[in-house]
C-alpha cells in the first residue's frame, strides 16, 4: 500500500531578514547591508545609520571615549503638541536607547586622534535642542584645547521646535564655539550625511574647513515645496542632493562610505594635524 503523501509545511524567513532597497528595489539580505556598511551592493544607495553605528565604521576599534554623556534635555517651555514634549522624550530615549540627538567623544580614526561628533536622525529627526547644542560647543572647545581635529557628522531636521527660541539660540552658540576653533587654527571637518537641514545646516554644518557629503544625501535649509513656493520657480532636479551641492561649490567632495576613514585621515595628513 503506498505511502499517503506527508503535507507540505511552508517555511517563512524571520521578519526583519530582507529588506527591499527604497532605491532600486531589489530584496538584500539584511546581513549583507550591515556588512557592506548599510549601503546597497546593487544601487550604492546609503540608509541612515544611527550614532553608534557611525562611530563604529570610522572609528579605530575600542578607541572612542564618550564625553557629556549624561546631559538631558529638560522642558523649559512645558511644550506639548500631540504629547507632552518630555513624554516625547521619554518615549524616544526608550526607542533609541539613547539620551540624545547626537554623541560627542574622543576616538582614533585610522590612528589620527580626534573629536568626533555623529548625529543620530532617529532621535527627533536629530533636531538641535540646547543639549546638541552644548555637546557641539564642547566638541568645539575641547578640540581646540588639545590641538585636535574636530570632525562632525551631521544629520538633522534642524531646530528643536519643542524647545523655541532655546532652540534657535543654538545656531548662534555652535557657530561661535566654531569660530573660536578657527581662532585656534583647528581643523574643523564635516561629513553631511542625509539629511542636513535648517537650523543645523544654516549653522555649524555649513561651517567646516572641508566639507564632505555621502553620495545623494539630502542638504538644504527649508524643504524643496517651500522654496518653490517662495520664489515661485521650477527647481532643478536634484537641487537639495549631495551631487548638486557639489557641483555647485557647496561642498567640497561626495565621498562613498567605504572611502570615508581614509579620506579623513588623508585630510587629517594634508593639514598637518
Amino acid at each position: 500500500m503506498a505511502e499517503s503523501p506527508q503535507p507540505r509545511r511552508n517555511f517563512e524567513a524571520p521578519q526583519g531578514m530582507w529588506i527591499r532597497c527604497a532605491k532600486c528595489t531589489q530584496m538584500i539580505y539584511r546581513r549583507i547591508l550591515e556588512e557592506n556598511l548599510n549601503v546597497c551592493p546593487d544601487c550604492d544607495h546609503h540608509y541612515r545609520v544611527d550614532a553608534r553605528t557611525r562611530i563604529a565604521q570610522l572609528n579605530d576599534p575600542d578607541t572612542f571615549e564618550e564625553f557629556l554623556a549624561g546631559l538631558e534635555s529638560t522642558d523649559p517651555l512645558e511644550f506639548t503638541d500631540r504629547i507632552p514634549y518630555k513624554q516625547r522624550l521619554q518615549k524616544v530615549k526608550s526607542d533609541s536607547g539613547e539620551t540624545e540627538a547626537i554623541i560627542v567623544g574622543k576616538g582614533f580614526i585610522k590612528g589620527r586622534p580626534v573629536i568626533l561628533g555623529a548625529m543620530n536622525p532617529d532621535f527627533i529627526m536629530g533636531s538641535m535642542g540646547a543639549v546638541v547644542g552644548e555637546k557641539v560647543t564642547a566638541a568645539a572647545e575641547r578640540a581646540a584645547d588639545e590641538n585636535l581635529p574636530l570632525v562632525m557628522v551631521t544629520a538633522s531636521g534642524g531646530a528643536r521646535m519643542m524647545e523655541g527660541m532655546v532652540s534657535l539660540v543654538q545656531m548662534a552658540k555652535t557657530s561661535a564655539a566654531i569660530a573660536r576653533l578657527d581662532d585656534a587654527g583647528g581643523l574643523y571637518i564635516v561629513v553631511m550625511s542625509d539629511p542636513t537641514t535648517a537650523g543645523v545646516a544654516a549653522s555649524f554644518a555649513f561651517l567646516g574647513d572641508v566639507i564632505i557629503a555621502e553620495p545623494g544625501a539630502m542638504i538644504g535649509f527649508a524643504g524643496a515645496r517651500v522654496i518653490a513656493n517662495t520664489i515661485k520657480a521650477t527647481l532643478p532636479e536634484g537641487f537639495q542632493r549631495a551631487e548638486f551641492m557639489l557641483e555647485h561649490g557647496f561642498v567640497d567632495r561626495v565621498v562613498h562610505r567605504k572611502d570615508l576613514r581614509s579620506e579623513i585621515a588623508r585630510i587629517i595628513d594634508y593639514c598637518g594635524k
